[in-house]
């Protein structure tokens, strides 16, 4: 009688820790539909901003016109608001995912403890059954029939401990891996969380952006093309005075201290690369830009609001903007990476700076977005390679800018091609 009644209540336990667990699936049924539905939906809008990233590539290959940039301008808000829709139903199926992994949690935890108390009771009932000897079950039933066939239920009962012992090591073990991946979900619901507050900044400098077009230029196309052709002398002054100054530094750098060429120490700073301008003496170059230097980096495609990766791991050693003395003359708002190997990297017309003097980053941690500050005949990424001994973060008066900027300058020995090292 002992053994049927812990049979039963086995039995009604295990059904309930069940019972509870096909609830759960089936809210788990319906939440992973609204997962597919947010799924599709971030597909469909990933269509709509590759469209528009097609459309401001091929606006930006036209002459620079007044009409020309505020059709690249829109282009590029109308992608902003396509990417924040595409971060806030990414934000969506996380979160949908997160309450569906907690729902299977709860059902894990509720069927390990209906397996716990089974289990349990089970034990205790063949341990009471354990201690009666042979002749006292014998004696206790009318008929050996009777007698053999608690016996056949005991060994019975014994398999189905054995199983629910294995079911709840089997459960344990995937309970652990929907925790680990909980935890992985929140971490990127964090990130998305960071990366929506972005885009809105660039949405609202592109709205800004606009407006201070059209004030400028009283949206007449002779004003746009005289404040280009301001923009090319004031550039063209000031990399005079830059390069000067430059010319004349001595800083010490030892060619043993920079990593073999050809090694890929550095990882391409963009997660899509297509290069518009290489190193050195470029066409571009010959045609007359850069005061007869040559370019001292690589330009990157990218249009505005693209990440911008670290190309290593290193210490931020200076961010700023040089339009806030000399607008529209040099690098815009920079970033400055100074890496354990000898090299620094830097990162330039970015639209928005993720980091700050002295923090430290990892190989592909975001650290800007890209854009159009600075001299810019479009938005991309001008990517720099420095021999770290010779070059600096200075404060230095311009006489053709009338202020005090901030940014990296070199020996011009210590300028590197980027592609010997990525």
């Amino acid at each position: 009688m002992l053994l049927f009644r812990a049979i039963v209540f086995c039995v009604v336990v295990t059904f309930l820790a069940y019972g509870v667990f096909s609830f759960s699936a089936v809210r788990a049924e319906t939440i992973g539909d609204k997962i597919v539905e947010r799924n599709q939906a971030i597909r469909e809008l990933e269509k709509e901003i590759e469209n528009y990233q097609n459309q401001i590539e091929t606006v930006g290959k036209e002459t620079r016109t007044l009409q020309n940039a505020i059709k690249s301008i829109d282009l590029e808000q109308k992608k902003f608001l396509a990417e924040i829709r595409v971060t806030e139903s990414k934000t969506t199926a996380i979160t949908l995912r997160i309450e569906e992994l907690t729902q299977e949690i709860g059902g894990k935890e509720l069927r390990i403890e209906g397996n716990r108390e089974a289990i349990a009771q089970s034990l205790r009932s063949i341990d009471e059954a354990e201690r009666e000897t042979l002749v006292e079950m014998v004696l206790s039933h009318r008929a050996f029939s009777s007698f053999w066939e608690q016996l056949d239920a005991l060994g019975r009962f014994q398999e189905s401990v054995r199983l629910d012992l294995a079911d709840t090591k089997e459960v344990k073990s995937l309970l652990e891996s929907r925790r680990a991946e909980t935890e992985k979900n929140r971490k990127a619901l964090l990130a998305l969380k960071v990366e929506l507050s972005d885009q809105t900044q660039l949405l609202a400098q592109n709205k800004k952006a606009k407006n201070s077009l059209l004030t400028s230029t009283k949206n007449r196309e002779v004003e746009y093309k005289r404040i280009l052709d301001q923009k090319v002398a004031l550039r063209n002054a000031f990399e005079q005075e830059l390069l000067a100054f430059e010319s004349e530094l001595r800083f010490q750098i030892d060619p043993t201290s920079l990593p073999k060429t050809g090694s890929g120490v550095l990882k391409w700073p963009l997660d899509a690369v297509k290069i518009t301008q290489h190193f050195g003496d470029t066409e571009f170059a010959r045609s007359g830009a850069y005061n007869g230097r040559g370019h001292n980096g690589i330009d990157l495609r990218a249009t505005t609001g693209t990440a911008i990766r670290a190309s290593l791991s290193g210490t931020i050693k200076g961010a700023g903007n040089t339009d806030s003395v000399c607008p529209g003359a040099s690098y815009g708002k920079w970033v400055l990476i100074e890496h354990s190997n000898g090299l620094s990297t830097l990162y330039s017309h970015l639209s928005l700076i993720k980091v700050v003097h002295g923090q430290s980053v990892g190989t592909g941690e975001v650290i800007g977005y890209s854009g159009e500050t600075g001299y810019a005949t479009g938005p991309h990424l001008h990517f720099t390679v420095y021999a770290t001994q010779g070059v600096r973060v200075m404060q230095r008066k311009s006489a053709v800018c009338g202020g005090t900027y901030t940014m990296p300058i070199a020996d011009l020995k210590a300028y590197l091609d980027p592609l010997k090292y990525l």
